[in-house]
């Protein structure tokens, strides 16, 4: 049994496998993009519980993609992450941040903290 559908946006193809495999190992279906268009046509099409993206992605800034997404659905839970110092960084209210480098048990920690809010 699922525990729930995730869309993961990273460019960096080994990080998106390890980041993959761990969150499908705890029990997530995980669909997988390396960039924001793809990322864009996914969440189009399915439904997903949370995206967690990149905010440095190689077509498109992360924060513009998760502004995008809101417009297809009001109410999407987003988790996002960097490695660039966020410091004075304005994310909007109920959005996620992790900062790179992270440790996995932090993942899921903070994944499993956004599903349970109310979306």
């Amino acid at each position: 049994m699922s525990a729930g559908r995730l869309l993961l946006v990273e460019d960096e193809e080994s990080l998106a496998r390890l980041l993959s495999g761990y969150l499908e190992r705890l029990g997530y279906q995980v669909d997988s993009c390396s960039t924001a268009a793809g990322a864009l046509d996914a969440f189009a099409r399915e439904a997903y519980e949370l995206v967690i993206a990149d905010l440095t992605l190689p077509d498109m800034p992360g924060d513009e993609m998760l502004d995008r997404m809101g417009l297809v659905n009001p109410r999407p839970r987003f988790l996002v992450m960097t490695g660039y110092p966020a410091a004075g960084r304005a994310l909007p209210d109920g959005v996620g941040f992790l900062q790179k480098p992270f440790l996995p048990h932090r993942l899921a920690e903070v994944v499993a903290e956004m599903l349970r809010r109310e979306a």
